[in-house]
């Protein structure tokens, strides 16, 4: 059974087990003044398994930090574990290939002429590595997290296969118009195999593609927190029956994980992995579109951002306009919120983005765009300019 959560029976509530002793997020940002020891102590503690806690009850404190080289004025810059990185093939996904990872499903033609598209889904228990050295016990859509990113385009009947492969309850519950049937909410539909999934079973979600936007998907099982704080979520896209202009297209999910069940997150990311696009930073065409497709489904926490350095983007909520409300260069999302962001890049160079928290980005939610001549900076480049930033006074 993977910590955080319990089950019994078949049918039996799924319930959160209680908090393990750790560091939270605000004890390991906190310094000195928080937990009489450095913000880097804490947060040796939290990948290294030492002795932070104790330090932190004894007053005492350790004479050089064991993130050395990565810290700025007191904070973790561009790693949670020096001189490693996440081993993606372990994980079975990798961030930067999720940006531009649309799938399709398969399509057949009705009698009607209809486009009929569907999609196998299954849920299951996996390990991950969430940022260099730290580790999470997973639940997931197709082995990964985020979940598939489905693509149809509107006016098509979508058909959706769920299997559970979980050893815990699960549904799908897609944002978007249908029945209630097909809503994935549990004590809907049982009687007629829909509701809540059981470990085992499965179910068909079938429903027309509308309206267009950038959507998501998501587990609406109680405790309805920890399934989607555990990776049961997705980003669910539906294309206007026009379509959008040509553009180098991103897929941008931005999440967060409790690392130690606390209720508190100790590692942000967009893509799941934290630092990811300092290590790897997104290349990205000079002056030509880039769309951005942008959803929070960051828990635990009431708002996320997102900002850009040195441009600005033409911003449609939700995408369900073709005509953006504003040109700016940060948003602020609640939890389910998305956009398309739209935007050029006029110069080469590197840009960062980041949640406009400095909490956030210190802990992983940060990374650059590359626009221009992949061999004009070595990757290290961007980790380097990154520590070089005055995190304590602007961002």
């Amino acid at each position: 059974m993977a910590s955080g959560a319990t089950k019994g029976s078949a049918g039996a509530a799924t319930e959160v087990a209680p908090a393990k002793p750790g560091i939270s997020r605000r004890r390991l940002l906190g310094g000195a003044a928080a937990v009489g020891v450095p913000a880097a102590i804490g947060l040796g503690q939290l990948v290294n398994g030492s002795t932070g806690a104790a330090l932190a009850e004894s007053g005492e404190a350790a004479t050089e930090s064991p993130l050395k080289g990565h810290e700025h004025g007191g904070f973790i810059h561009a790693g949670f574990a020096p001189d490693r990185v996440v081993d993606h093939d372990r994980n079975g996904f990798n961030p930067t290939e999720i940006l531009r990872d649309f799938d399709y499903g398969k399509t057949r033609r009705l009698p009607s002429g209809r486009v009929l598209r569907e999609w196998e889904i299954f849920a299951a228990d996996r390990e991950i590595e969430v940022a260099p050295g730290v580790s999470y016990e997973a639940w997931t859509y197709n082995g990964r997290v985020p979940g598939p990113t489905l693509r149809a385009r509107e006016g098509e009947l979508l058909r959706i296969k769920f299997v559970n492969g979980s050893e815990h309850p699960h549904t799908m519950h897609f944002h978007g118009v249908h029945t209630a049937l097909m809503d994935g909410m549990p004590g809907i539909g049982e009687d007629r195999g829909g509701g809540q999934i059981e470990p085992g079973e499965s179910f068909t979600y079938e429903f027309d593609a509308s309206p267009f936007g950038v959507h998501l998907y998501h587990c609406h099982v109680a405790p309805l927190a920890a399934h989607i704080a555990r990776g049961l979520y997705g980003a669910f896209i539906i294309d206007p029956r026009e379509g959008r202009p040509e553009a180098d297209e991103l897929v941008m999910v931005m999440n967060g994980f409790d690392t130690n069940f606390d209720g508190e997150n100790e590692v942000y990311a967009v893509n799941t992995v934290g630092f990811h696009y300092i290590n790897e930073p997104i290349m990205v065409p000079r002056e030509e579109l880039v769309r951005i497709y942008l959803v929070n489904v960051l828990e635990y926490d009431p708002v996320n951002s997102f900002h850009v350095h040195g441009n600005f983007f033409h911003h449609f909520p939700t995408g369900t306009s073709l005509q953006p409300t504003e040109f700016t260069d940060t948003i602020i999302q609640g939890q389910a919120q998305r956009a398309i962001l739209e935007l050029k890049f006029p110069f080469d160079g590197d840009y960062m983005f980041h949640a406009h928290v400095t909490e956030f980005a210190e802990l992983g939610w940060t990374g650059f765009f590359r626009v221009g001549d992949p061999s004009r900076l070595a990757a290290a480049d961007a980790a380097a300019l990154y520590c070089d930033l005055p995190w304590g006074s602007k961002t």
